[in-house]
């Protein structure tokens, strides 16, 4: 099994900073000034960079990759 977008509810943006929410309960937050995603929403715990072209726009697509991407690496470091 992988993750894929469908399985990511989003939450909405709350002072900038924007949630999404597995079925499983665990929240990824993203805030446009930020370079990575956050486990939490005041961005202090398990950041993971977002990856985008040198001088691009950083979007929520970009965060929600990165969130999958997370979860993806997750997923398999636990069936390792």
């Amino acid at each position: 099994m992988t993750y894929k977008a469908a399985d990511l509810n989003y939450h909405g943006e709350n002072c900038g900073v924007h949630n999404w929410i597995t079925d499983g309960g665990q929240s990824f937050y993203w805030h446009p000034d930020w370079l990575h995603i956050a486990e939490d929403e005041t961005d202090l715990h398990s950041k993971h960079e977002i990856e985008v072209e040198k001088g691009g726009e950083i979007t929520k697509g970009h965060a929600v990759h990165a969130i999958l991407k997370r979860l993806n690496e997750m997923l398999s470091n636990d069936h390792a």
